[in-house]
C-alpha cells in the first residue's frame, strides 16, 4: 500500500513566550517526579501490555537527547514506564490550557513549545538543560503521525544535536495508537505495546552551511528511529 500524504504539520495558534523556560529542578518538583514515575508505571501496567527491548543502551549518565517516533496518547506512559529516570521533555503549549493535564505537567516541569514556529526561548532552554546534564525527550515529527506511519521530522533535534554535542539515543514506540489503545481500554483489555531502544549515537561534524548541517542531521535521526520499527511503521524516507 502507498503511504499516504499527511497535511501540513501544524502551527501553534498562540503565542505565550513568557512561559517558556527551563524548569528548575527544586525539591518539590524532584519529589514531584519521583511521585508522577510510580504512578505512570502504575497507569501503564493497568491499561497496557508494555514490552521492551534494547533497555542496556540506555547510557547511566551524562546529557542525553532522546528522540522517538509518536504514534499516540500512550507514547508518554509507554516511555515514561520504561525509563529507570524521569526525563525533560518539550511539549506543546497548547496542553497547558487543559485544565487538569495542563497543570499536573507544570508541576512535573516541561519545556513548554510554540510548534511551527521559530521558538527560540525552547530552544535556549532546552540547550540550558543538556549542558546541566540533563535527559531531554522530543518527538521530531511535531504531532501524533497521521499516517499510522513514520512522518518527516523537523529540524529542532539536529539542531539541539548539533549545538550542545550531546549523544542521541533513538526510541520507536509501536502498539499506542489511540483508536487501538482506547478500543481495548474500553473493552477491560491491556493494547500491546513495544519499546525499542536503540544505540546512542553523535551528529558529526559537518563542514557545509549550518541549513545543510541541520537538515542531513535530521534525515540520519530520522533514519535511526525508522530502523527501529516494523516496515509497516516505517513509513517514506525523505
Amino acid at each position: 500500500m502507498p503511504d499516504k500524504q499527511p497535511p501540513p504539520k501544524p502551527v501553534t495558534d498562540i503565542w505565550k513566550p513568557e512561559l517558556v523556560r527551563l524548569p528548575r529542578l527544586t525539591g518539590a518538583r524532584l519529589a514531584f517526579r519521583k511521585f508522577s514515575h510510580g504512578l505512570i508505571k502504575l497507569v501503564a501496567r493497568a491499561c497496557l501490555r508494555v514490552t521492551k527491548e534494547g533497555l542496556e543502551n540506555i547510557p547511566d549518565r551524562g546529557p542525553l537527547l532522546i528522540v522517538i517516533n509518536h504514534l499516540g496518547d500512550a507514547d508518554v506512559p509507554a516511555l515514561i514506564s520504561s525509563l529507570p529516570f524521569t526525563p525533560d521533555a518539550l511539549a506543546k503549549i497548547e496542553l497547558r490550557d487543559l485544565p487538569i493535564l495542563g497543570r499536573l505537567m507544570d508541576m512535573y516541569g516541561v519545556i513548554w513549545l510554540h510548534r511551527g514556529k521559530p521558538d527560540k526561548r525552547a530552544l535556549r532552554a532546552a540547550l540550558d538543560g543538556l549542558a546541566e546534564g540533563r535527559r531531554l525527550v522530543i518527538a521530531p515529527e511535531g504531532r501524533y503521525s497521521l499516517t499510522g506511519s513514520l512522518e518527516d521530522g523537523a529540524n529542532g533535534a539536529a539542531f539541539l544535536a548539533y549545538k550542545s554535542g550531546a549523544a542521541i539515543l533513538p526510541i520507536a514506540i509501536t502498539g499506542t495508537e489511540n483508536e487501538t489503545v482506547y478500543s481495548r481500554i474500553k473493552r477491560f483489555e491491556r493494547a500491546r505495546v513495544h519499546i525499542r531502544v536503540g544505540k546512542t549515537f553523535r551528529l558529526e561534524e559537518q563542514a557545509s552551511a549550518r541549513r545543510e548541517a541541520v537538515n542531513g542531521g535530521t534525515k540520519r535521526i530520522m533514519a535511526e528511529i525508522r530502523s527501529l520499527l516494523p516496515e509497516r511503521y516505517r513509513g517514506r524516507e525523505s
